[in-house]
Order: structure tokens, then sequence, then C-alpha cells
């Protein structure tokens, strides 16, 4: 199932792209961050004059049984009623989806809901919502390889139709809870520096979920090097179906945006089956779920903006996008010192 390989960014390009970024009419280094992520791009692309083409952002939704343990103030039928928000154009994404230009794919990945036909939302649901897995694991392994396999499918598709950037949302009640153990186990990190308020716990709520968490991690007892079986126990159809996607689309040398901690979460697990896959990822947020920072920091990651946003859906992906086209806009476009006859430093 998990024949995916992802290579490492070819850095022969690197010399060639750093003395064009550093020859442009401005200081050494005086563009900050636009100019790692333009080096970045071009080595992705392979190309000294990097393009972003067709942007698409794959917002998978899914339910989580473990909302039956009380871990989220929200009913589980929240979930359906936001897909049906976004298919009604009035989610945060919605708008900065448009704002930004990307197509917005609305993946229905185990909704515990019956969805009637609608030609924005594509039906991959796996089942109606996941196990409990305070009680036993979320999905089976086939299930798993189900979502996966999907997800896989969803991004080569999309890539194949000239998208080379995606960004990666979701939503699912439950699902903090989910990428809380995800995270926990497969980082290591104790679960009680990995849990956060979610959509908004008191700090009675907290508590009782970081105790329900922390004796789900215990029942199973899994190990980090069995990335796939982690997914399976505590994932979501949501989570699982994201990783396949981000995993096929970095073998596809795809630009990644990932969004806040569930997306991250995802990416997580993707790192513990192909490691080289960071290289393809833009990290757009750091996310006021509590356990976000600390995820990034295990990846060895920057992310781009800290607005303090929690929201998921891929909203940060979506406001971070405009940084990605000022970065590849001034390494095609702005001139260079030689071009624009400005002298250039002396000492």
């Amino acid at each position: 199932m998990n024949n995916i390989q992802i290579a490492a960014l070819d850095k022969t390009l690197a010399p060639a792209l750093t003395h064009k970024i550093n020859h442009k009419t401005k200081p050494f280094g005086a563009l900050g961050r636009l100019e790692e992520l333009a080096l970045q791009i071009g080595l992705i692309q392979n190309t000294l004059t990097p393009q972003l083409s067709k942007p698409t952002m794959l917002v998978f939704a899914g339910d989580h049984g473990i909302t039956a343990s009380g871990v989220s103030p929200y009913p589980q039928a929240v979930t359906a009623q936001m897909v049906l928000n976004f298919l009604g154009d009035g989610a945060a994404i919605n708008v900065f989806a448009e704002q930004n230009g990307f197509a917005l794919r609305v993946i229905d990945a185990g909704v515990n809901h019956v969805f009637a036909s609608h030609p924005d939302l594509i039906d991959a649901k796996v089942a109606m919502g996941t196990a409990n897995f305070l009680l036993q694991p979320a999905m089976t392994q086939t299930q798993c390889e189900q979502a996966f396999s999907c997800g896989a499918s969803l991004a080569r598709k999309e890539i194949a139709a000239g998208c080379n950037v995606l960004g990666f949302g979701e939503m699912g009640i439950g699902n903090t809870s989910s990428a809380s153990c995800l995270m926990s186990v497969l980082s290591g990190l104790p679960i009680d520096e990995c849990v956060g308020r979610g959509t908004g716990l008191d700090d009675a709520g907290l508590a009782t979920k970081t105790a329900i968490l922390k004796q789900a991690i215990l029942q199973h007892s899994l190990k980090a090097q069995e990335a796939m079986r982690v997914l399976a126990t505590y994932g979501g159809f949501e989570i699982a179906m994201m990783v396949g996607a981000m995993l096929a689309a970095a073998e596809q040398k795809a630009l990644l945006l990932i969004d806040g901690f569930i997306a991250t979460a995802a990416l997580l697990a993707a790192v513990k089956l192909q490691p080289n896959i960071v290289d393809y990822c833009v990290f757009a947020h750091c996310s006021g779920e509590a356990g976000h920072r600390k995820l990034l920091d295990y990846l060895g990651v920057k992310p781009l903006l800290d607005l303090g946003m929690r929201l998921g859906e891929g909203t940060g992906a979506a406001l971070v996008y405009p940084l990605v086209q000022a970065a590849v806009n001034f390494i095609n476009d702005m001139a260079s010192f030689e071009s624009a006859g400005v002298s250039e430093k002396i000492l």
C-alpha cells in the first residue's frame, strides 16, 4: 500500500538560485524568509524561474468516535453542518480560498451523515465516522489503507490537471483529540504537552480530555516506529486521507501548504513514513492550539505566520499563499543590480 517514495531535493541548482536571489536590487538577505521560500520552490521545481499553477485546497472531513467520551464541547453533528456550510460558500475557508485564487475541494472522508449529491463534494466516505479509540482502534488497518490510498489518488488527480500547489485543511469534531494522540505517540512527547482546548473546552473539560487521551495511549501501548498502526489506532479518516494526499503530492514534487495543528499532526505521520517530505512543505502558521508550537519545534520547522488562529479548514494555508506568490514573483521579476544599472555593495 505505502509504496510512495519521496526523493530528497536535488540541490544542484542551489548555487545558481542563491546567486540570482543575492544579486537582486536589495541588500543581502533583506527579504528574509521570502528568500528562503524562493530557494525552496526553485529547488522543488528544479528551475531558476519557478511558477505557481492552479493552487488547490483539499479540505477533508470526518467524524470521530472519541467524541462519545466527552472530549469536545460541540456535538458530532457540527461536522456535517460545517461541510454543508463549505458547500454553501459560507465558511472562512471559502472566503480565503476565493480571495487568493484557490480551487476548493471538499472531501467527505468519513462524516456520520448521508449527504445529497453536490457538484462540489467529493464522496470518498470510508465509513460513518471512526470507532471510539478509547475502546478499540479508530479504524481497521484496511480502512486506514483505503483512506490513505484515496487521499493519494485525489492529490495525483489534481496534479495531473496542472496543479503544483496543494493546501491541506480539515473538519472533524473531535479531531484535536486524534491529533494530540498521534503527536504524543509519534513524537514521544507526553500527552499533557500535546492536548489543547480544541473548540473551546474550559479547565475542567481540558482536564477530562487529557485524562481520557492518557488512558487511550496507555491502553494501546504503541511505538512511534509503527506509524501506520498508530494512524489506524488514533487517526480520523480525514487525517489518514490527508497523510496519503500529502505523500503523493510530495512524490510528484508539488509544493505543500501545511495548515494548523491537525494538518501538522497528519504531516508528522507522513514524516515517519517518508522523512524527505518536509523539504516540500511550507508551514503556514503557528496555531493557537496548545500543542502546535511544540509539534513544529519537534519537526524543526518555522511557520511563516503567528496570528493566534485555531480554526482549521485550511484557513492558515490559504492566508499564507500571497507570501508564496511574493517569493516567486521577486525571484522572477525583480531587477538584478546588473540589469538595473545599480551599484553593488563595495565592502
